[in-house]
């Protein structure tokens, strides 16, 4: 089995892992739900630090950032299915089921779905599609799948519409502490000037007036004073702390601190 398996290309996949810990940064451009089957997931933005375990569904809200750390069970393996709720399937679902948003979700920004055997019998309802590997889910199953999926979290937690068909565009959010909370994933500007609610021209220029530097000067120097601290104070070392704060490979990470305090980067520095 490959891993992961898609069911349905760009909404449903089943994600399956060998009994190896893996942990990663990532991007949530869409709503996504995750239904751990085995092991223990762990999500940690810079608001939240949430864990599944086997039997949990948890919800992830859009436009996010944050680690992803997953854990097999002892002896055997890690395993989810996951659904993206793209924002083109969620408008046409919104229009086809008359489902609109009639306040702003204010609650935490990912949740755990109460526990649920409607919710569960769901996700079940998809694992044989992933484990068989002659099975294949058709575009229209898939959407059908998804929509059912919707329909049991509305039946189980109302609210849930208003984070699920919000469609407006994100609000200009404080670019200082987002910035101060997020700059070590190593991801576009363009990103970052979509999750704090900007065009690119506009972050530019906001991010000078808050900063007093272009944004890519801001995040290596942040990076690399926090790498400095971090092999002056917790005596890490420079291969175990450069993917954490955002550069692609260790050879670029100890030019670029040369380049900026004059010595390669070691523990004694």
């Amino acid at each position: 089995m490959e891993s992961p398996a898609e069911i349905l290309p760009g909404v449903i996949f089943y994600s399956y892992l060998s009994s190896e810990r893996k942990e990663k940064s990532c991007i949530w451009n869409h709503h996504t739900l995750v239904m751990q089957v085995s092991g223990q997931m762990v999500v940690e933005t810079s608001e939240q630090n949430i864990s599944i375990s086997a039997g949990e569904v948890l919800l992830i809200h859009k436009n996010q950032l944050g680690t992803l750390t997953k854990t097999p069970e002892p002896g055997g393996y890690y395993e989810t299915i996951v659904i993206s709720l793209q924002e083109n399937l969620m408008r046409k679902i919104a229009l086809e089921e008359k489902i609109e948003a009639n306040t702003k979700y204010t609650e935490s920004s990912n949740r755990i779905l109460p526990d649920n055997e409607f919710l569960k019998g769901y996700f079940q309802s998809i694992v044989p599609y992933a484990r068989s590997s002659g099975a294949e889910m058709t575009d229209e199953m898939g959407l059908l799948k998804v929509k059912e999926g919707i329909k049991l979290m509305l039946l189980a937690v109302p609210e849930l519409r208003n984070f699920l068909f919000d469609f407006s565009e994100p609000y200009k959010i404080d670019l200082e502490r987002f910035m101060l909370s997020n700059y070590q994933f190593n991801v576009p500007v363009e990103k970052f000037a979509q999750l704090t609610g900007r065009s690119l021209s506009g972050f530019k220029r906001d991010f000078q007036k808050t900063f007093g530097m272009p944004p890519r000067k801001w995040l290596q120097d942040k990076r690399l004073n926090e790498a400095k601290h971090l092999m002056e104070t917790k005596k890490m070392k420079p291969s175990s702390i450069y993917l954490d704060l955002g550069f692609e490979n260790l050879s670029h990470f100890s030019y670029a601190f040369k380049k900026k305090f004059g010595k390669a980067p070691t523990l004694g520095f």
